[in-house]
């Protein structure tokens, strides 16, 4: 497709604030405000612990930041020179100030600090983008509220950022972003006293409000569809419930049932080894496990459900359906590619599903190694990077530009049946209705005590029709008996695939990405139908 038809069905879905706001945020840019920052606010309450980040200082300038090492010798190498806007953003952030050994490094935190203040003036340059302003200002006040006395110099900082992100809060983005704008602006109007941080205080939680009620799905789901972005927004919650208890406000009673729904969706979406699954854009190390969040929630006095291990758990509106069985624990996606109007961190994924086995990642999606504009990142959102049918070798959505998606797939889950035998689980999607051939593409899943069961039709004109099984790379996979794969780890044989209405079977070379900065070495069962169905059988290799 055509750069300007890419273009069309990307910016049609688009809200006004987003339009009107990007081309505000480009044109206007205000004069960083420097009058003396307000006193500090009395802490009448103990300030909850919040969850220690990763450490990533190696040295006084020396920083491993998404598994990549790099310096800060000179003030230019504050904006990033040829490492990529993520890793910059995150030298930024200023996590390391609260990671779990944090203490062991307080001289060097207290000469970063003075150092990013001189080297960084107001408004200039990289850091002052509003996300990792945002980021940085709760980080500063948490190291502050942990213990830390702010200099003057740091304080003054802290007020002259937050003026100028209420000036570039991101409506333009809008998600993740603006929830982060909101949460600093919560954070520094309760660090401060006086009027100027009653209104950033107010402005906070007003817009915390009016984002929880969109961005928080029926089900506890995040709109996004990002496990990844999910745990992260859930955190910023608890954080924001954590620093209003210690300066003794009482938060909305119904931030807590958001936040155990929310819990709750996440450990569904979670496999047995407690990490996340990998749906949209996700990766491990960045945003916290659903059993850290459980931890910091009861810190804060939040009651949680039990965790339900087995069964069947349809999480709607979000779009996956979680079924259970042990050994066998799947995840199914008939998920939106995310929001409309939003999807920066959609992959076309839909009708995926991962697989875990006694407790072991067999079936994995891609992953997130890498954002950006590179062929890499186009391929981690593509299609066949995941557990599901590619036709005439196109993704199911039209994703492209790193956070771009032009037309996508609609899918529709028919139906969701539980009984004492089996779960069964039917979706469809029409992503591939922009075909000549105008394709439709239906799968069902059934779990039952022999393994599981997948079954995809095709409707319409097609060249050819692929079924993608990405592989953890700690499984090996094995053909045998002609169509026939054994998969097997280094305890033995785990599980043996067959494979009714395939053409051809090969295994090929691929890549996992559990973190940003990871690639490992994997391998991808590839299966071309020989008509329109393939029924594909999972099950306990009969040697276990």
């Amino acid at each position: 497709m055509s750069s300007l038809a890419n273009y069309f069905h990307t910016l049609r879905y688009l809200r006004s604030v987003q339009v009107f706001g990007r081309v505000g945020y480009k044109l206007w840019r205000p004069r960083p405000d420097q009058r003396p920052a307000p006193a500090l606010r009395a802490l009448p309450n103990p300030y909850a612990m919040p969850i220690n980040t990763p450490g990533s200082m190696l040295a006084p300038d020396a920083f491993r930041l998404l598994n990549l090492e790099g310096k800060i010798s000179e003030p230019s190498d504050w904006q990033g020179n040829a490492r990529s806007q993520l890793w910059t953003y995150n030298l930024h952030y200023f996590d390391d100030l609260n990671a779990a050994d944090a203490s062991l490094r307080l001289t060097w935190h207290q000469q970063l600090l003075a150092r990013w203040i001189d080297e960084n003036p107001p408004g200039v340059g990289i850091g002052w983008d509003p996300y990792p302003v945002s980021r940085r200002i709760v980080n500063w006040i948490k190291w502050s509220l942990r213990g830390n006395l702010p200099t003057a110099k740091v304080r003054q900082s802290l007020a002259v950022q937050t003026r100028w992100l209420n000036r570039r809060l991101e409506f333009h983005l809008q998600g993740n972003h603006l929830f982060a704008n909101a949460k600093a602006l919560v954070h520094a109007g309760l660090f401060f006293q006086g009027e100027e941080a009653e209104q950033w205080l107010q402005r906070g939680l007003s817009l915390m409000r009016t984002e929880i009620g969109e961005q928080v799905l029926a089900d506890g789901g995040h709109y996004e569809r990002s496990t990844m972005y999910h745990a992260a927004f859930v955190e910023d919650l608890l954080d924001t419930v954590g620093i209003m208890h210690a300066y003794g406000l009482v938060p909305d009673p119904a931030w807590s049932e958001t936040i155990a729904r929310m819990v709750v969706w996440l450990d569904a979406m979670s496999h047995p080894d407690c990490g996340l699954a990998f749906f949209n854009d996700a990766a491990f190390g960045i945003a916290p496990t659903a059993l850290q969040l459980r931890a910091y929630a009861a810190r804060l006095n939040i009651q949680l459900e039990p965790i339900v291990q087995d069964g069947l758990l349809e999480l709607m509106p979000s779009g996956y359906v979680r079924i259970a069985l042990a050994p066998f624990f799947v995840i199914c996606d008939i998920a939106p590619i995310g929001p409309d109007h939003l999807p920066a961190h959609a992959h076309a994924d839909t009708l995926s599903f991962e697989l875990s086995f006694n407790g072991r990642r067999v079936f994995v999606n891609s992953g997130t190694s890498e954002y950006g504009l590179s062929a890499e990142r186009r391929r981690q959102r593509g299609t066949a990077a995941h557990n599901t049918l590619v036709i005439d070798d196109e993704d199911s959505s039209e994703v492209w530009a790193g956070f771009r998606v032009a037309r996508r797939s609609r899918a529709r889950l028919i139906s969701a049946i539980a009984d004492k035998s089996a779960m069964n689980v039917l979706g469809e999607h029409d992503g591939y209705r922009r075909l000549s051939g105008r394709n439709l593409h239906r799968r069902r899943w059934m779990l039952s005590g022999e393994g599981l069961f997948v079954q995809d039709t095709v409707e319409g004109r097609f060249r050819t029709a692929k079924c993608y099984f990405n592989l953890h790379p700690e499984i090996r996979p094995q053909q045998r008996h002609g169509s026939d794969v054994q998969l097997s780890d280094s305890q033995g044989t785990l599980l043996e695939m067959r494979f009714e209405g395939a053409a051809a079977v090969d295994i090929v070379d691929s890549t996992w990405h559990p973190e940003f900065g990871v690639s490992v070495a994997s391998r991808c069962i590839v299966v071309k139908l020989a008509g329109v169905r393939l029924e594909t059988s999972i099950r306990v290799c009969a040697e276990n």
